[in-house]
């Protein structure tokens, strides 16, 4: 079934299911309302009908791989000296620990930044988690369910292997998805995979969803293995939309030192920080 068809069919039981209620009637509708309508109610039926992005992505095989695949958001257009920090919590075992020092520097200095937060790691900090998701200086959006590359066809990266199906895929979206949407009521646009690496129908199967995959223009802190100084040489060198990559689950990484030296230079050059929320990504 195509997704017009699906849509059509979708449109006639919504109908069906709404005769109960009073129908205000418009007999002109614009072409543009009506496109933009269709869009939405498909990404939101899509949201929750697994075997229709199943069935929708079948018979498609990718053909990229990496961090920069087709579809993948890696900055935003801004007249203003601008730039985005981002940061990640990947969870697991060796990556469900807070940079307490970072996030109250970030709230000290009030310096908006997007989260990208993994299941595990919101599992073993729900009181932290729910803290950050309530402080306006932070956007919250999902890092992934396992934390894994996502593709469609098992592709590997840095040792750890993607989804391996469309199905995988799918779940390794959604679970965290849903799971942050219960804990605090808005669901996530954005999406970051475990290691930032996809293959195209994988990232064409977020955009079904009504998400924006979001990689990054800076390597902020290369898996918190940067040095303090290593991250803050990287972050002197934004420019204007420039979205950076650094984590938030490594307290022990140069991550927050380099920041905490970056960010007051950052500003002296005219730079101001913010969120990836209503931001014109490309």
């Amino acid at each position: 079934m195509t997704l017009k068809r699906l849509y059509i069919a979708l449109l006639g039981a919504l109908l069906v299911g709404c005769q109960q209620q009073p129908v205000a009637v418009h007999t002109t509708i614009e072409k543009e309302t009506f496109e933009h309508s269709e869009k939405d109610l498909l990404h939101r039926s899509n949201s929750y009908d697994k075997e229709t992005i199943i069935s929708s992505f079948a018979d498609q095989h990718p053909k990229e791989w990496g961090e920069s695949v087709t579809g993948v958001k890696t900055a935003f257009h801004t007249e203003e000296h601008e730039l985005a920090l981002t940061f990640d919590a990947c969870g697991g075992q060796h990556g469900s620990k807070i940079d307490h020092q970072l996030i109250s520097f970030l709230n000290d200095q009030a310096i908006p930044a997007t989260l990208f937060v993994n299941s595990r790691w919101i599992d073993e900090n729900k009181e932290a988690f729910l803290e950050l998701a309530e402080n306006p200086l932070f956007q919250i959006e999902n890092h992934g369910t396992e934390h894994k590359p996502l593709s469609v066809s098992g592709e590997t990266a840095w040792g750890i292997q993607g989804t391996d199906s469309v199905e995988e895929a799918y779940e390794e979206i959604m679970e965290n998805h849903t799971k942050i949407t219960e804990l605090t009521g808005r669901s996530p646009e954005l999406f970051r995979s475990g290691t930032a690496y996809y293959d195209e129908v994988a990232v064409e199967v977020a955009s079904d969803l009504g998400i924006s995959v979001v990689n990054f223009t800076i390597l902020g802190d290369a898996g918190a293995t940067y040095s303090s100084n290593q991250v803050k040489n990287a972050l002197l060198d934004a420019s204007p939309g420039d979205i950076a990559l650094l984590h938030m689950n490594q307290p022990n990484s140069g991550t927050a030192k380099g920041v905490m030296e970056a960010v007051p230079l950052l500003k002296e050059k005219g730079f101001s920080f913010v969120k990836l929320e209503n931001q014109n990504l490309r």
